[in-house]
C-alpha cells in the first residue's frame, strides 16, 4: 500500500485548527488556457517555477525588493548553480511524511539536467524563478505571475515546469 500526504485535507484542517472561520480557499478555474507545444519538447527551451522556499547556499535571494517568504513574492535564481548549493531551511512542511534533505524532491533541477543531457528537453534557461504564494491568490495572479511571465520570456523559455510546494 503506497504512502501519500493529503496536502489538501491537512491545509483544511490547519486553518481551522487557528480559528479561521473557514478553511482554505483554493484557487478554482474553470477553464485553463492551455497552448500546444508549438515544437517538439527535445527542442524546447524549458524553465523551472516554484513556490518551494529554495534558496543557494551563501547567496542573498532577497535582492528584488518584492520577495518576503511571509508577504509573498518572486525571486530568480542562476540556473547553472550546482545542485549541492541549493537548500531549503522552510518549516513549512510535514516533517512527519518528507524531508529536506533532498533538494530534487521539491525542486527537480537534477532531472531536468539528466533530460538536456539525454536530449528529451533542448535547453534549460538561464535562470529559474521562484514565487513565494504566502497564500495570497490575487497577489500571485496579479502581481508576482505577471512579473515572473516576462522573466520567462525575456529568457526566452518555451515550457514552464512547475513545481508547487
Amino acid at each position: 500500500m503506497s504512502s501519500y500526504v493529503r496536502y489538501i485535507d491537512r491545509t483544511r484542517d490547519y486553518y481551522l485548527s487557528k480559528g479561521y472561520d473557514k478553511s482554505y480557499q483554493w484557487a478554482h478555474f474553470e477553464e485553463v488556457p492551455f497552448t500546444p507545444l508549438k515544437k517538439p519538447l527535445a527542442e524546447s527551451r524549458v524553465v523551472l517555477i516554484t513556490t518551494s522556499d529554495i534558496g543557494i547556499k551563501g547567496v542573498e535571494l532577497n535582492n528584488d525588493e518584492t520577495m518576503s517568504v511571509s508577504m509573498g513574492g518572486h525571486y530568480s535564481m542562476p540556473a547553472d548553480t550546482p545542485i549541492e548549493d541549493f537548500y531549503s531551511a522552510s518549516h513549512g512542511f510535514d516533517r512527519h511524511a518528507t524531508t529536506l534533505e533532498d533538494v530534487g524532491a521539491f525542486f527537480p533541477i537534477g532531472r531536468l539536467r539528466e533530460a538536456v543531457e539525454s536530449g528529451r528537453i533542448g535547453s534549460l534557461t538561464a535562470r529559474f524563478h521562484n514565487v513565494c504564494t504566502a497564500y495570497s491568490q490575487r497577489r500571485t495572479r496579479e502581481q508576482d505571475a505577471p512579473a515572473v511571465l516576462e522573466r520567462c520570456r525575456e529568457d526566452g523559455a518555451e515550457v514552464a515546469v512547475l513545481t508547487p510546494v
